[in-house]
C-alpha cells in the first residue's frame, strides 16, 4: 500500500509540475522576460506590460479562434503573430520571433535574402516599450499567439535600436 501511495504522490506532483510549467510560460511576466532578454542582448531597455494593449491583443486573439489564421489585425499597435500545435506556449512564440535575429544585419538594417526578420526587429524596437500579449486555443486544437507593441515599431528607414 505504501508503494501505491508513493506512486500516486509522484504522479500528482508531476501533473502539477506540468500544469505549472505550461501556465508559467504564458504569464505576463514570461512574455516580458522573453522580450526583455532579447532586448538586453542588444542594449535596449525593458518593456512594461500595458493592460490596454493586452486587452486589444486578447480581443483580436478571440477573433482568430475559429480559423487560427495568421492575419494581421490592422490595428493601431505593432504586432507579432504565431501559431503552433501541442504544448505551444507564449514563450515559444517569442522565441520563434527572436530566432530571426540570425537573419538580421544591423549594419545595413536588412534581412538576409529569402528570410524574414521583422518579427525580431519589433521585439527589440527601442521605442516600443509597452507590451500586451494573448494566447488562445483555436477550434482546430492549435494555439494562436499575438503580442501587440506600443508604440509600433518597424518604421521604414529607421533602425530598431
Amino acid at each position: 500500500m505504501g508503494s501505491f501511495k508513493h506512486s500516486l504522490a509522484v504522479i500528482c506532483f508531476l501533473t502539477l509540475a506540468i500544469i505549472h510549467t505550461t501556465h508559467a510560460q504564458n504569464s505576463q511576466q514570461d512574455y516580458l522576460n522573453a522580450h526583455n532578454s532579447a532586448r538586453a542582448q542588444v542594449g535596449v531597455g525593458n518593456m512594461v506590460w500595458n493592460a490596454t494593449v493586452a486587452n486589444y491583443a486578447q480581443n483580436y486573439a478571440n477573433q482568430r479562434i475559429g480559423d487560427c489564421n495568421l492575419v494581421q489585425s490592422g490595428g493601431p499597435y505593432g504586432e507579432n503573430l504565431a501559431k503552433g500545435s501541442g504544448a505551444f506556449t507564449g514563450t515559444a512564440a517569442v522565441n520563434l520571433w527572436v530566432a530571426e535575429k540570425t537573419y538580421y544585419d544591423y549594419t545595413t538594417n536588412t534581412c538576409a535574402s529569402g528570410h524574414v526578420c521583422e518579427h525580431y526587429t519589433q521585439v527589440v524596437w527601442s521605442n516600443s516599450d509597452q507590451l500586451g500579449c494573448a494566447r488562445v486555443q483555436c477550434t482546430n486544437g492549435w494555439w494562436f499567439v499575438i503580442c501587440s507593441y506600443y508604440p509600433r515599431g518597424n518604421l521604414s528607414g529607421q533602425s530598431p535600436y
